[in-house]
């Protein structure tokens, strides 16, 4: 089946008839744009973080890790910009009374009624809160829009403590929230989500910033394909300078090729010294790195790729997606990459006697010990494949007559459907290698 095929609605169904996404809230009627992870959305969504801070982190030794507060002091967002200049223009509809972003409207009208727009205003798409007893002006607090500004307030922390040299990176996953206008195309854009973000710190020289940009480009790019999203399915976008963020120096977007239309997975952002810059003025306090070599003081510029968990998540379900006919039978199958994949195997006695469930229950608690695993002993065989392609299990291990016998077993591929047998005592070896790495 070709991915062009496949509509949100389809991937929303499986998502929450299989236990990935559900909509939040929903005994209620559910929350407006958000969403709660099932057993198996949650494994997916740890595994494409794990994905991600492997490649960012633990195979390198320029990059370290942070885990920084949701909350910062609200002079953060001053000195950041946030306050004055992370807005979306907002229209109402004088007739229906919805709201749109100006910006995605084309002409002068409500694109739901027809009726006349207000005049666009700048909205601010900060949550605000309040800390302590009293909600009050002097008690405001902000939900952070991004987790990159926890890096830069960490900055000196991180150069006084963990002896990093120039260039070298910092990496957080972690939740935001953003009061968007128009959320929607399910997980797409939402109000609360996560981010996966970078930031680079490299010597404050154009050839410099250039080389690294490039590389970083390059490198995510790339990260996309190594996990098995298909190439024509993504491009890379720069930005027009109209477009760009108030802390940009450039910009270019890793896009997906969603079910309505082409959609940023990621952006990798030059922001010069413009945060380091700003919190040193607004805090008094010197976030200068010491040039050892050059015996120079200077503020770092910075190469920042940041994505979204959810969206990424998203594409990887939309990528993987596919329908064909198996044995006489149609079948919906997600072909994750089995990195990704929620569930790594999934073990089934052939029969409910002959002590193949008790076999079956071994060889499942031998290979927990190392993968998420599932086991499946209703109904038939081909079915209980099928319930696990579905889900993107890539292998299944079918103890039967044989087992019994010789303490071998037959391992199934999700996606050629080939089984090979195999001794037991050689199975997680094997599914070791097949998988790229265990639990």
């Amino acid at each position: 089946m070709s991915k062009r095929a496949v509509t949100m609605e389809k991937l929303v169904n499986l998502c929450k008839r299989r236990g990935i996404v559900f909509p939040a809230s929903d005994i209620y009627g559910g929350l407006g744009s958000t969403w709660d992870y099932g057993p198996l959305g949650a494994e997916l969504k740890r595994n494409v973080k794990e994905a991600w801070w492997r490649a960012m982190v633990t195979t390198r030794r320029d990059v370290v890790g942070l885990d920084s507060a949701i909350l910062q002091h609200p002079r953060t967002w001053e000195a950041s910009g946030h306050l004055q200049n992370f807005t979306d223009p907002l229209v109402d509809c004088k007739s229906c009374k919805q709201r749109f972003r100006a910006d995605q409207i084309q002409g002068d009208r409500c694109p739901e009624c027809g009726g006349e727009l207000t005049e666009a205003r700048n909205f601010n798409l900060m949550f605000k809160t309040f800390m302590g007893p009293v909600e009050d002006s002097a008690s405001t607090v902000y939900l952070r829009p991004e987790t990159a500004q926890g890096i830069f307030l960490n900055f000196a922390n991180i150069v006084d403590t963990q002896r990093v040299r120039l260039p070298f990176g910092v990496a957080q996953v972690g939740k935001s929230f953003r009061n968007e206008i128009t959320p929607g195309n399910f997980i797409f854009r939402t109000r609360e989500f996560e981010q996966m973000e970078m930031e680079f710190f490299v010597k404050p020289d154009p050839a410099e910033e250039e080389r690294w940009f490039d590389y970083w480009v390059n490198e995510r790019f790339e990260w996309y394909v190594r996990f098995g999203m298909k190439r024509e399915h993504l491009r890379l976008r720069p930005h027009a300078r109209d477009e760009l963020s108030h802390y940009s120096r450039g910009t270019t977007d890793v896009e997906f090729q969603y079910p309505f239309g082409w959609g940023e997975l990621e952006g990798i952002a030059r922001r010069g010294s413009f945060d380091l810059d700003q919190h040193s003025k607004v805090s008094g306090r010197d976030l200068s790195y010491f040039d050892e070599e050059a015996k120079a003081r200077y503020r770092p510029w910075v190469i920042e790729p940041a994505a979204g968990v959810d969206r990424t998540m998203l594409a990887f379900l939309l990528d993987a997606y596919d329908e064909d006919v198996l044995e006489g039978e149609e079948r919906i199958v997600l072909r994750l990459d089995a990195r990704l994949s929620p569930v790594k195997a999934a073990v089934f006695p052939l029969l409910r006697k002959g002590g193949q469930p008790e076999k079956a229950h071994a060889v499942e608690d031998m290979l927990r010990r190392h993968f998420l695993i599932a086991y499946d002993q209703a109904g038939s065989i081909g079915r209980r494949y099928r319930r696990q392609d579905e889900v993107g299990t890539p292998f299944g291990v079918t103890i039967d007559h044989q087992t019994m016998a010789d303490d071998t077993v037959t391992l199934r591929d999700r996606d050629t459907t080939e089984q090979v047998r195999l001794p037991i005592t050689g199975l997680v070896a094997e599914l070791t290698e097949r998988i790229g790495w265990s639990r």
